[in-house]
């Protein structure tokens, strides 16, 4: 048995690339970056940046389309998937992806206010604060 768990929270580095699978399923992917900052020995102030790539599914990944811009604040929780394959030269690759199964939109209330007002009268409305991935029945 094992625990694969992943919590971030930094800063969407670009808008969301969202697609449509044959079956209908969106899948969204965007970078997300991660910082800490700390002091070195000598005193000076350093700053280390991570960039994560996010995968979010399904009703999330139509979410992520519509909301979700470069720059917003996230939290993302979800698990680590490293996947492979075989590029044209026939070399193996790899990446390593954040796959999404919770996401929150993180910032001020008045800025989603903002945006809220200036979307069209006859958009759906959404909680988009925090919205479970679809078949997600746990409690907490």
């Amino acid at each position: 048995m094992g625990v694969n768990k992943v919590i971030l929270i930094g800063n969407v580095g670009k808008d969301p690339e969202v697609r449509h699978l044959d079956s209908g399923v969106a899948v969204a992917n965007f970078p997300l970056a991660t910082s800490e900052t700390y002091k070195n020995k000598d005193g000076q102030k350093v700053t280390n940046t991570e960039w994560h790539n996010i995968v979010i599914w399904r009703g999330l990944a139509e979410v992520a389309e519509k909301y979700v811009k470069k720059g917003n604040p996230l939290y993302i929780e979800g698990k680590i998937r490293t996947r492979s394959w075989d590029d044209k030269d026939g070399n193996k690759r790899y990446t390593t992806e954040i796959v999404a199964d919770n996401m929150q939109m993180l910032g001020s209330k008045q800025s989603s206010e903002e945006e809220a007002s200036s979307a069209p009268e006859n958009a759906e409305a959404t909680d988009i604060e925090n919205i479970p991935a679809e078949g997600d029945d746990l409690p907490f």
